[in-house]
């Protein structure tokens, strides 16, 4: 299965994933349009990053009322586009909150695990890994 891992403890917070993302998907380096949100949380009263990014657990899948979410062969959870009614089930569902909608499009967005994100981190904290 191909999927993201993430460290948490070398993320520095630049947010370079969630524009290379957005720019790759929806041509914006707006990070509201990223498959992958980087959190400014304060713990233990020090700023941390906190990664969230799609593990593909499917729960996206097992809400779709179309069934046009579905594994592929890899294991990554695919938005069968062209069929989705837009009801959005899938992204009030999303356990890390990274389902991706937009008023331009009716239809939401996932990761697809193509590793953009982690090409672009310069400190390694996100990176693709095949089980």
């Amino acid at each position: 299965m191909k999927r993201l891992i993430k460290d948490e403890s070398l993320c520095i917070g630049c947010h370079q994933c969630e524009a290379a993302c957005a720019e790759a998907y929806y041509k914006t380096s707006d990070p509201a349009f990223a498959c992958i949100r980087i959190e400014d949380r304060e713990i233990d009263g020090k700023n941390r990053p906190i990664i969230h990014v799609c593990d593909q657990c499917g729960k996206c899948a097992e809400v779709c009322n179309s069934c046009v979410i579905q594994a592929n062969p890899g294991g990554v959870y695919m938005i069968r586009k062209k069929d989705c009614v837009g009801c959005l089930m899938c992204v009030g569902f999303c356990p890390e909150q990274v389902m991706v909608q937009s008023d331009e499009r009716l239809e939401p967005s996932k990761c697809t695990a193509c590793g953009i994100c982690a090409k672009v981190c310069p400190t390694g904290a996100i990176r693709i890994a095949e089980d």
